[in-house]
C-alpha cells in the first residue's frame, strides 16, 4: 500500500475505486467533498491524491498515487477538491464523489475510510446504504429499479439457477426509485449476465462490484 495512512490513503483509494465501478467507467470530471479529517489533513496524507487514483481504477500500492494530478491531467480528468460538512451522524474520514460524463446522468456515493483499510459507503445517489468491504472480501450486486413488488424476483430466480447464493438483500426506497444491495457467494458474473439483468422489466442499471483491489 501506498502510504502514508492506511485510512486516509490507502481507505481513500478504495473508495475512489469503488465510485468508479458504481459509474461504471473513469468520468470526465469528478468533485470530491471532503468531511471531518479528511477535509482537515486530506493534503498532508495524500488522500487527495489516493482518492483520485481510486477513480482511476489505481490499485493501493501502485507508485502512480504520487502522480495521481499529473496522470488526470494528461488523461483530461477534471477534478476538483472542496471542504464540507456531510453531517454529524457521518464518520471523521468521509468523502462524497460526484462523477460525470457528457451524455449521462451524473452520479454521486459518499464513502467512509473506518480503519485498517476497510471502507463502507453509506449512501449512492439518493440512497442510503450500508455497504462494506475490505481488500479482497467483496462480491455484490448494486441494482437501481422501479419501487414496484417483485421487480427483483427475476434477478434472484436467476442467481439460484445459477448457485450463486445470496446472502443478503438491502432495499432503500425513495419514491417511485428504488436501489437494491444484493452481498452475493459464488461466482463472478460475466458482462453479457450484468447486461441481460439490466434487460429485465423495471430494471435500470446493474452493477457487479467484486474483489477490491490491493
Amino acid at each position: 500500500m501506498v502510504g502514508p495512512s492506511s485510512s486516509h490513503t490507502g481507505g481513500a483509494c478504495k473508495i475512489g475505486q469503488i465510485a468508479r465501478a458504481l459509474f461504471h467507467g473513469t468520468p470526465d470530471k469528478v468533485t470530491f467533498y471532503l468531511h471531518g479529517s479528511f477535509a482537515t489533513v486530506y493534503k498532508g496524507h495524500a488522500t487527495d491524491r489516493a482518492l483520485l487514483a481510486g477513480v482511476m481504477r489505481f490499485k493501493t500500492a501502485d507508485s502512480r498515487i504520487k502522480e495521481a494530478f499529473a496522470i488526470a491531467k494528461k488523461r483530461e480528468l477534471h477534478y476538483t477538491f472542496k471542504t464540507a460538512n456531510l453531517g454529524r451522524s457521518q464518520h471523521p474520514n468521509t468523502v462524497k464523489i460526484v462523477l460525470e460524463k457528457k451524455g449521462r446522468k451524473p452520479m454521486s456515493m459518499i464513502g467512509s475510510s473506518i480503519g485498517g483499510g476497510m471502507v463502507q459507503v453509506v449512501q449512492i445517489d439518493q440512497f442510503d446504504v450500508s455497504l462494506h468491504g475490505v481488500a479482497g472480501q467483496y462480491k455484490t450486486l448494486i441494482v437501481w429499479h422501479d419501487n414496484k413488488k417483485g421487480v427483483l424476483d427475476p434477478i434472484e430466480k436467476y442467481l439460484k439457477k445459477e448457485k450463486i447464493r445470496i446472502h443478503e438483500v438491502q432495499t432503500t426506497k425513495v419514491g417511485e426509485h428504488a436501489l437494491s444491495v444484493i452481498n452475493m457467494e459464488g461466482r463472478t458474473l460475466l458482462l453479457q449476465e450484468i447486461l441481460a439483468l439490466e434487460s429485465y422489466d423495471g430494471i435500470s442499471d446493474v452493477r457487479h462490484l467484486t474483489a477490491l483491489e490491493k
